[in-house]
């Protein structure tokens, strides 16, 4: 994520439709997972210990919520229950390559959609909630 949209003077020239995102993703405070990083920074903080504590502990602090990224701390999340709300962002490119989301999840997540958008790009982001939430 970093190399991709870490403002930079030597950064390559970015389509002015993503710059919104850059600039957001930029200046956001971020927490990164890694058994092999000791350092890290832009605006960032290194989770260290218990993830699931680790967790447990952002999600009580106040503010608009935790958005996660990649593809194995999305899996450790599900596994311990602690996503409450899923979005899933369609890019219009298709790759034919790469990893599986959730790939391995030891049980059925059966989600309840509540609320989409559709971008200019085409993208389109899709806003789900587990069905026990909905409750």
């Amino acid at each position: 994520m970093e190399s991709a949209w870490r403002a930079s003077p030597t950064a390559p020239q970015m389509p002015p439709w993503t710059r919104p995102f850059a600039q957001t993703i930029d200046q956001a405070k971020k927490y990164v997972v890694s058994s092999t990083l000791e350092h890290v920074d832009w605006n960032a903080e290194l989770l260290a210990g218990d993830l699931q504590i680790a967790i447990r502990g952002l999600k009580r602090q106040p503010g608009r919520g935790l958005y996660v990224g990649g593809v194995q701390l999305p899996l450790a999340l599900a596994e311990f229950g602690l996503i409450d709300e899923y979005e899933f962002i369609i890019q219009p490119r298709v790759v034919g390559h790469g990893p599986a989301l959730f790939a391995g999840l030891s049980q059925h997540v059966e989600p309840a959609l509540v609320g989409h958008k559709e971008f200019s790009s085409g993208a389109i982001a899709l806003r789900y909630v587990p069905r026990s939430a909905t409750v």
